[in-house]
């Protein structure tokens, strides 16, 4: 979305010279002026700057029909849902039928995981388990793990040099043990792994009770994950507030649009995966260990649900079910952590030619998975023709000349794809609400311009071979979340 936002001002700056183009005679005078219009669109740019600005044309125009795809395609989905709710009644009456496994990796956890850990005991499941991964933390997470009352808790603890390999080593470890332990004997021994339901929840993760609900998407045989619905609930500054509307917006419009194509994507809290699924994108790493999340990708839930629906499984988003975590008041702590999703962003382009060959999927998912993993590109080519639009106003190399059609059109591709994402995603469709909605959007296109330089940060570190980060510090445990 914010790539759509930023190559705009240049290439239509530079298009909006006026009387380029001729607005009376035949059609055959129209066809030749704008054969002529479009040949000399950057022609008064240095030759080397043209082929950039065109490629940036391009990848707007593919990214505008993108996004009207998907549009479609998420509110033909919503739709479905919304009948098959009418139809079928309770979504949670096949939960009897799956176990479930709820899975939550913890290093220094000490603030959140009591408060994680007891919202998970009240998910209403009949048959359940929750695995913590105590990663080595070194602060009061093991004592106030070992102080729970929470019959189906089991605490794995990792010391070194095991521990601290990385949330995907974490989760590799807690999928070992539930093969070896859970289901190689005992009341689950022998329990069908495509009956099976992973979960993994944060630390800091408030998953819904009524989580279960999602059974009635894994009736379906073909369905290997399903994500729930990220909120936040310390929803009390400007900067956790956009992040809700960020998480709002993927979910709704992106993940339901793809939802159709069964091309739906995993996230790192909330995310439902079937234990079947799993198993079937399990790997070696460099001990030899086997596990479905492969080490050194950080962003291995992204990179799991990929590799699923690669081997021909679908994934699907749950609008129902949520899952509550904690988003960042620190402009520092929000960059750290985007550039470290922007980095792994980098690192998925290795799955883009295999997505796009994928045969168990539709031409229109396709091509949307390929496009998708092509963002941190894609954001980065458009960041650089802005760079080169102000460089060239400012060395008078070219003008710009506004006018009311100029700032219509600016406004129509720049600003409005987010204000319509937003006002699709709230779906609060009365006169009051609505003009909210429109007015609180523009705040929002300032939070995607704000975060808009994490890419290059994340391409120098990926280009460096940089991986460690550091922990994202929680805070203090709030209430509920407001409505």
């Amino acid at each position: 979305m914010p790539a759509l936002l930023i190559g705009l001002i240049g290439l239509i700056g530079f298009a909006g010279r006026p009387g380029a183009l001729g607005t009376s005679g035949g059609f055959a005078q129209w066809w030749r002026e704008t054969g002529d219009f479009l040949f000399d669109l950057y022609g008064g740019l240095p030759w080397w700057a043209v082929p950039l600005f065109w490629v940036a044309l391009v990848i707007i125009l593919v990214s505008t029909v993108s996004l009207l795809a998907l549009t479609v395609s998420a509110q033909l989905q919503l739709a479905r849902t919304a009948r098959a709710r009418r139809r079928y009644g309770d979504p949670a009456e096949s939960e009897a039928d799956y176990l479930w496994v709820f899975m939550v990796p913890a290093l220094n956890e000490e603030v959140t995981i009591a408060d994680s850990v007891g919202r998970l005991s009240e998910v209403r499941a009949t048959h359940k388990r929750i695995l913590v991964v105590n990663d080595g933390s070194d602060d009061r997470t093991g004592q106030i793990l070992a102080s729970l009352d929470v019959p189906e808790l089991t605490v794995l603890t990792r010391t070194a040099p095991e521990a601290r390999q990385g949330k995907s080593e974490a989760l590799n470890d807690a999928w070992r043990y539930l093969h070896r332990e859970v289901l190689g004997a005992g009341v689950y021994g022998g329990w069908d792994p495509r009956r099976v339901i992973v979960t993994i929840v944060d630390a800091d993760g408030r998953l819904d009770a009524r989580a279960a609900r999602v059974s009635r998407l894994f009736d379906d045989p073909r369905v290997g994950g399903v994500q729930a619905l990220v909120r936040i609930y310390n929803r009390r500054s400007f900067l956790t507030w956009a992040q809700d509307i960020e998480f709002g917006v993927f979910g709704h419009l992106f993940q339901m649009g793809r939802m159709s194509w069964g091309t739906a994507n995993m996230g790192g809290n909330g995310q439902f995966n079937r234990l079947a699924a799993l198993d079937e994108v399990a790997v070696e790493n460099r001990r030899g260990q086997r596990g479905p999340w492969r080490e050194g990708r950080l962003t291995e839930d992204q990179d799991i649900g990929l590799r699923m629906i690669e081997r021909g499984w679908r994934g699907a988003q749950s609008t129902t079910v949520t899952v509550h975590q904690q988003g960042l008041n620190s402009l520092r702590a929000l960059y750290r952590q985007r550039t470290r999703w922007s980095q792994g962003g980098w690192q998925m382009l290795d799955l883009s030619w295999r997505m796009l060959r994928n045969p168990s999927v539709g031409i229109a998912g396709r091509w949307d998975q390929f496009w998708y993993l092509l963002n941190p590109l894609v954001q980065a080519w458009m960041g650089l023709t802005v760079l080169l639009t102000v460089v060239f106003v400012a060395t008078q190399t070219t003008r710009v000349q506004p006018s009311v059609l100029f700032l219509l059109v600016l406004y129509l591709f720049a600003v409005f794809p987010v204000v319509w994402s937003v006002v699709f995603a709230r779906r609060r469709f009365t006169p009051l609400k609505l003009i909210a909605d429109v007015l609180l959007a523009h705040l929002y296109v300032f939070y995607s311009w704000l975060i808009y330089p994490v890419v290059y940060r994340a391409l120098l570190r990926q280009l460096m071979g940089l991986q460690r980060w550091a922990k994202t510090e929680r805070e203090a445990i709030e209430g509920d979340p407001p409505d």
